[in-house]
């Protein structure tokens, strides 16, 4: 009897090795694998963009509609994985997409923009952004999974990317591999960062203005963050010596070096790395702002208290020095809608 319970455990254990194999097997055949630079369809408008003329730049990690204030995140030390309900999610939508309509911003950086995914009920919330803006949208894929398998209940099929939405004439749009941070077999189920690059022609010169919209990496050991930042750095150096404007903006998922205006308190949880301008290279500064927190932890939902919840700023702008800020500020939405709050970014053309 006893040899018959252990071979039949036997058994149990080697279908379970087999599907596993079977089954990491099939996500390695399956992995998003995006090419080092690809160039999107490009959709734009005919708005032409004017030396001396002040425009405005907003960036909004949107937390796939699906990080309301009530929510908390598994990855946070919290134990959700997705919203409760479709309702939930189409109710988050209807706010940042008001939110941002309210801004009336010129271009729109957002993070965290799901076009088909499990998390949120499959709405393609590009799609729908677009029809509140009334503006045209690049997207840049940085997370394609068929199936997520952790935690339980699994994160499942994921579509998610960044996406920049002007009504200016955008001449070319690509997406620009960021180093990896995770090694097989956790990289064929993780994000593949990236950047999203358009190009604006300025009108009566020879030059462009480049936008640089991502959102770095945020769960690894900080090397990838690193090593993200210094790949950044080389863009924006490229583009700054063939005399281009340069704006790029995101979720750095770092902290900006001296400013401590929102201390670290829950020192259990999520830890941001911190960026210093030191690393952005001659000729480019930070346009951030401390008015308000841009980020909180998702570990409980939100208490309405920077006291009592863990709040950062981890969200802004990179400015290359031949443009001018004339107003930076993060805007307070009380976290009603998604874990992070805007910044607005106001600037002309020297």
């Amino acid at each position: 009897m006893k040899k018959k319970v252990l071979k039949g455990v036997g058994y149990v254990l080697l279908i379970l090795v087999v599907f596993a194999v079977v089954f990491i097997g099939y996500l390695t055949i399956r992995e998003y694998r995006p090419n080092p630079i690809e160039k999107l369809e490009g959709k734009t408008n005919n708005r032409e963009l004017k030396k001396g003329e002040t425009f405005t730049v907003l960036s909004y990690n949107t937390g796939y509609a699906g990080l309301s204030k009530g929510e908390d995140f598994f990855m946070d030390g919290g134990k959700k994985v997705a919203p409760e309900s479709k309702q939930l999610v189409e109710t988050n939508l209807k706010g940042i997409a008001n939110i941002l309509k309210e801004q009336n911003s010129d271009i729109y950086f957002l993070q965290e923009v799901d076009v088909d995914s499990k998390r949120s009920y499959h709405i393609d919330e590009q799609q729908f952004y677009e029809d509140e803006l009334g503006m045209p949208g690049n997207f840049a894929c940085n997370f394609k999974c068929d199936f997520v398998p952790y935690p339980f209940p699994p994160i499942g099929k994921v579509t998610s990317g960044l996406v920049t939405f002007t009504d200016y004439k955008v001449v070319e749009a690509s997406r620009i591999a960021l180093p990896e941070s995770f090694k097989w077999p956790v990289k064929t189920c993780n994000l593949k960062r990236c950047m999203l690059e358009e190009r604006i022609p300025v009108e009566g010169t020879d030059k462009e203005l480049v936008l640089i919209n991502f959102h770095l990496e945020a769960y690894d050991s900080g090397e990838g963050k690193i090593a993200q930042s210094r790949m950044l750095a080389e863009k924006l150096k490229e583009e700054y010596e063939k005399g281009n404007y340069v704006i790029a903006g995101g979720d750095f998922n770092q902290t900006f070096e001296g400013m401590d205006t929102y201390p670290i308190h829950d020192k259990e949880s999520w830890v941001p790395g911190q960026v210093s301008v030191n690393e952005l290279g001659e000729g480019f500064s930070f346009a951030v702002s401390d008015n308000v927190p841009t980020c909180r932890l998702l570990n409980a939902p939100y208490s309405g208290n920077y006291e009592e919840s863990q709040v950062y700023v981890i969200d802004g702008f990179i400015v290359s020095d031949n443009i001018e800020v004339t107003d930076v500020r993060n805007i307070d939405t009380d976290f009603e809608f998604t874990d992070h709050q805007p910044v607005s970014l106001s600037v002309k053309l020297k």
